[in-house]
């Protein structure tokens, strides 16, 4: 693991979450790891961290507006559809052009901030758990550390419980 990183040795959306940060005054610039942390195992395994305090953002689409849906969970537990479709409508899988075209990152970079067009978002409350939680930055080699309060903070999102 690297340091945090200048924004002008960061990747093009790496660089978008940074000064999203920067702006909300958070503490904590993203980091470029050696190796992808596109999965939420990965990230854990560079970090030498819990694969708890992983943030995984998962996004679906809301059927009755095509709206993204981003789903921020633990990334040791599994997002109950049915609960998620329960608070926001109903759902159906985002495919990769998706995901790139409604928050401007690809699958396995996919910030909580900085997204092209706004999401409807839902933290969920497994990520409490833990202090120190860890979420992609806009690209698979960066991430960001934060509390689970920051994440409410940062994104004005609702905690719900949302795993199976």
């Amino acid at each position: 693991m690297t340091s945090a990183q200048s924004d002008a040795t960061l990747p093009a959306g790496a660089q978008r979450v940074s000064e999203r940060l920067t702006e909300l005054g958070h503490p904590h610039a993203p980091r470029l790891l050696a190796d992808s942390a596109r999965t939420a195992q990965d990230a854990a395994d560079a970090l030498g961290v819990q694969l708890g305090q992983i943030v995984k953002s998962i996004i679906f689409r809301r059927r009755s507006d095509d709206a993204a849906v981003l789903v921020m969970t633990s990334g040791d537990r599994r997002v109950d559809e049915t609960k998620v479709a329960m608070k926001v409508g109903e759902l159906t899988r985002a495919d990769a052009r998706f995901v790139k075209d409604s928050t401007g990152f690809s699958i396995g970079g996919v910030s909580p901030v900085a997204h092209a067009t706004p999401s409807v978002e839902l933290i969920d409350t497994e990520l409490f758990r833990f202090d120190v939680i860890w979420a992609a930055a806009g690209h698979p080699h960066a991430v960001f550390q934060l509390t689970p309060d920051d994440l409410v903070r940062l994104t004005g999102a609702p905690v719900a419980d949302v795993t199976a």
